[in-house]
């Protein structure tokens, strides 16, 4: 098995924290009060750009109903969007 860089690790880490959390269909912010995480930590996770301490992988973990060992597999990593993601349309029947 080839060795993997701490730049690869944490690229499947956050990719795999992306997966697991639109799966549920939850956002940031409900991680984030799964957590305890700010959703700016979640955010850097998922773009795989901080290191994380195994506390926060148990927590990421225990919020999304899996082993740490889920987080930390090969995951196929997406190419990254650019700009920022559309806003919803707001529903203006009051």
């Amino acid at each position: 098995m080839p060795e993997l860089s701490r730049a690869e690790i944490l690229a499947f880490l956050g990719a795999n924290v992306r997966r697991l959390r639109t799966a549920l269909a939850i956002t940031q912010d409900d991680l984030e009060a799964r957590t305890g995480l700010s959703v700016q930590s979640i955010s850097k996770i998922e773009r795989g750009k901080t290191n994380i301490k195994m506390d926060t992988l148990r927590r990421l973990a225990n919020a999304l109903g899996v082993g740490p060992n889920v987080l930390l597999r090969t995951a196929k990593l997406s190419p990254a969007k650019p700009g920022r993601p559309r806003k919803r349309p707001v529903d203006r029947k009051r």
